[in-house]
Order: C-alpha cells, then sequence, then structure tokens
C-alpha cells in the first residue's frame, strides 16, 4: 500500500492525539497525546503504541497531543520528536509535570487505599519524561525540515498556544501535501495570533471539538465581571480550573484588564500550579510569538513583568502555601489546574469550596466526557474525589469565551481560505456530534469530500 493514514486517538473523540502516516516502508507520528475523560478511553493510555517509528512530529505542548510520548520511548522510540522552539520548552514543563503527578497519585492510591489496582503504577514516571526531552528538536515556523527519507515537514502558526502549529507534511514519491491541524486557534482573541491561513494541501486533517456551536461573542469579560463581582459580595472564593498551559495567560490578561477598567474590586488571585511560574516566564520571554496588543501593553508599562499580572497576584509555589489558600476565608481567586479536574491541586480546593454555596466554581474550557469538570458543570450533586464523595453545593458557572479551540464558524472561516478543495478532508478531536455536524456544514456549504475515521482506521491516500 502506497501512502496511508491511521488516526489512533482523536478518532471520534476529542483527546488523544495520534496519527500515523505511512510510506515506502516508513513511519511517521504525528502527536502522541493521552486520552481524558471517560475510563474507557483513559484505559487506552496503557495500550501498545505503533511500533516501528521513525521521527515524530509535535503540533504543540498540551497533553492530549503529547502526554503519551515516555510511553513511546518506553516502548524503544529513539528517533527525534520534532516541533517549535516554543513548544519543545513547554513539553518539557507539561512532561516533567505530568510525571511527578502519575507518580504522586499512584502513591496516595497506595498509601490510602483506594485503588482497584495493587499496587497502582503511573502511566510513566519522571524519569520517562526526561529521556523523552532529550529528542525533542526544536524548528522554527515556516522552515521545512526533512523527518524521514523523502518526507518534510513544516510548521505554521495555529494561534491555539504559544508554539502551536499546523504540520504541513510533504511526501514526495506521492507528490502529495498532508495538513494536520493539531488544534485550531481563533480569530481576534486577546494574546495569541490568528492562525495562519492555509490556502491548498491534498488532504486536511482539522479539529471539530465545537463543530455545532459558536462561542460567546466577544463581551469584554462582562460575565466574567459579574461572576467575579457577585461572588465577592456573598464573601465567597472563585475557583477556576484551568490549564496551566493558556488558559491561565488569558485569565490574568482579562482579570488584569477588568481591574484597570475598576470593574471589578481589586483582590487577591492566587495561579496555584507547579508549572504555571515556568509557563509564564516562558510566554513573558515569548513576546514577540504572541499577539501584538501583548506587546503594546509592555512597551507602555516598560515591562516584562507587567504582562500576565495582576494588582495582587500570587504563583503559589509550595504545598504548604496552597494549604494556606485553601484555609482561607478571604474572598479570592483561585486559579489552578487540572482544567477538566482530573487531577491536580485543583481537587483540593474543589473539595474545600464545593460545599459552601458562597463560593463559584468557573469553568472557562472545554470538560470532556466522563471528566469530573464535565460532571460538575453538568449539575452534579456529588463528586467523587480522593475516595471521598464530595456534596456540591457552591455556584457552578461555565463559558467557552476563553476556549482557544475555534468554534465552527471560525473553523469554516479557516477553511474558505483554501483556493482549491483538499482530495479529502478529515475531521478529528471532536465527539461524534459536534464532528457530524460540521461534516454535514463542510459538505453542504464547500462540497468537500469529508471523511470522520474511525479509531484505528487506515486511509489509503
Amino acid at each position: 500500500m502506497g501512502l496511508t493514514l491511521t488516526s489512533f486517538g482523536a478518532a471520534r473523540t476529542v483527546t488523544g492525539s495520534k496519527h500515523l502516516v505511512e510510506v515506502g516502508g516508513h513511519k511517521i507520528l504525528v502527536d502522541c497525546g493521552q486520552f481524558q475523560g471517560l475510563k474507557s478511553l483513559r484505559e487506552r493510555n496503557w495500550q501498545p503504541l505503533p511500533t516501528g517509528v521513525e521521527a515524530v512530529v509535535l503540533t504543540h505542548a498540551h497533553l492530549d497531543h503529547c502526554g503519551l510520548l515516555p510511553r513511546l520511548v518506553q516502548q524503544g522510540f529513539r528517533g527525534k520528536i520534532f516541533c517549535t522552539p516554543a513548544t519543545a520548552e513547554l513539553t518539557k514543563i507539561v512532561l516533567a509535570d505530568a510525571g511527578h503527578l502519575q507518580e504522586e497519585d499512584a502513591e496516595r492510591a497506595n498509601r490510602k487505599g483506594y485503588t482497584r489496582h495493587k499496587p497502582a503504577l503511573p502511566l510513566f514516571t519522571e524519569e520517562d519524561a526526561a529521556r523523552a526531552m532529550t529528542l525533542l528538536q526544536p524548528v522554527g515556523y515556516n522552515r521545512p525540515v526533512p523527518v524521514a527519507p523523502g518526507v518534510t515537514t513544516e510548521f505554521l502558526n495555529a494561534g491555539h498556544l504559544l508554539g502551536s502549529s499546523f504540520a504541513r507534511v510533504r511526501v514526495e514519491s506521492e507528490k502529495k501535501t498532508i495538513l494536520f491541524g493539531g488544534d485550531l486557534g481563533r480569530y481576534g482573541r486577546p494574546v495569541l495570533p490568528d492562525p495562519t491561513p492555509v490556502t491548498e494541501a491534498d488532504v486536511v486533517l482539522v479539529e471539530s471539538t465545537y463543530g455545532d456551536r459558536l462561542h460567546d461573542s466577544g463581551d469584554d469579560a462582562t460575565r466574567l465581571a459579574q461572576v467575579i463581582n457577585e461572588t465577592f459580595a456573598r464573601g465567597g472564593k472563585v475557583v477556576i480550573p484551568s490549564f496551566a498551559l493558556g488558559r491561565v495567560e488569558e485569565l490574568l490578561y482579562w482579570i488584569s484588564f477588568l481591574e484597570s477598567q475598576k470593574r471589578i474590586p481589586e483582590m487577591p488571585v492566587y495561579v496555584d500550579s507547579p508549572m504555571a511560574r515556568e509557563v509564564l516566564a516562558e510566554y513573558r520571554t515569548r513576546l514577540n510569538e504572541l499577539d501584538p496588543q501583548i506587546s503594546d501593553m509592555v512597551a507602555r508599562h516598560e515591562r516584562e513583568a507587567m504582562a500576565f499580572s495582576t494588582a495582587r497576584l500570587r504563583v503559589v509555589a509550595t504545598v504548604k502555601e496552597s494549604m494556606q489558600v485553601q484555609d482561607s476565608k478571604t474572598p479570592m481567586i483561585v486559579i489552578s489546574a487540572s482544567g477538566m479536574a482530573t487531577g491536580g491541586r485543583v481537587l483540593h480546593h474543589l473539595r474545600r469550596t464545593l460545599p459552601d454555596d458562597r463560593n463559584t466554581i468557573l469553568f472557562v474550557g472545554y470538560q470532556a466526557e466522563g471528566t469530573r469538570g464535565r460532571q460538575i458543570r453538568d449539575g452534579a450533586k456529588f463528586v467523587r474525589m480522593h475516595g471521598e464523595e464530595v456534596p456540591v453545593n457552591a455556584h457552578v458557572d461555565s463559558f467557552d469565551s476563553m476556549s482557544a479551540h475555534a468554534d465552527a464558524n471560525e473553523i469554516m472561516r479557516w477553511l474558505g481560505n483554501f483556493t482549491r478543495p483538499p482530495a479529502l478532508t478529515c475531521l478529528v478531536h471532536g465527539e461524534p456530534k459536534p464532528m457530524d455536524t460540521l461534516k454535514a456544514r463542510i459538505e453542504r456549504e464547500l462540497k468537500w469530500t469529508v471523511k470522520t475515521p474511525n479509531q484505528g482506521e487506515r486511509i489509503s491516500l
């Protein structure tokens, strides 16, 4: 078989991005991410990964795109992992943190006995993550690089996250170009630039996370201000489960904006995530890769430290400090990972704040099916954490206006840049309903050939 494509993840589901290109006996894996959410999906993280992979092309540093790289290395992979320089630095932070959390969670489960596995094991360790980091090969945007004999890759800015990219893979023997969309960013948002327009490719893979809906229109953070002010008036805390990578930075931007406009009181803002300090530092050192308005803001203040800061910001470093924040009864904003409440320090904050109706739990990003975040957002009266049932009495709110994923109209806008239809468009990274809705819309409005690959389905290109 000549040129084939097999999706081993993000196929009829949102997470676990893994797409294998095979040509002339060579194998290139685009992304190697973790499955998140439903137990049936998470169990796939323990399954063997594709063998014989010569190189990995990594679109960005989110865990559902890079989180199984240590497992691939465990399995014997020794090739290069190609990515942008910012993605390389952020991936090092993400994988080190993930390995630490995996070991920590396994230790706690064994110590407290709330595991059905005897003993509970980490998916991978910090040592495994460190080995994967040595294989990262940074490549700048718009610079084609050979990744296998007769195969080159070029990264284009996707506007989804610092360093995020579309990967344009050219296969010389077949004279074909495959565009791997990774995650598609948004238009006209602060912090990140708009996604790069692409005019042609033979095969396109594009996400469909929000393929059946539109984000709230830019409301100048009015709803965020309302949530903060109402919670402050009740004397409560606003707890925001958030990915340390990407969402924290935009949240800090908007909170700072609202403070400067005197639309919310100056109040303590705690970012409680072990890797947040490193991520914030990486964003501040790469301001030239962000939206121009960030650089303009910094120029006005003449200090880089003003980027992603608030009047009373504190980045929590230690467990002791985190516990002090949990114990405090002072009205405050707490931003903590993980964004879907699947693990991390946010669970400790939720255990303390969920039972009290003065508090608000605010979700500002996608909540995958099967996650605690999805359960809480959808109205669960109790959620299980660390072996205990925790009552949900706090106010719960959510909005998608801060999502870094393009909505249906933004996906169509980006596809509208193509000057000729791709021979095949594959929708990935979406649950079935939004994926099928977007498929029908593309077929109706653009008249393109669209496929939604199943898990493990091999497609001849």
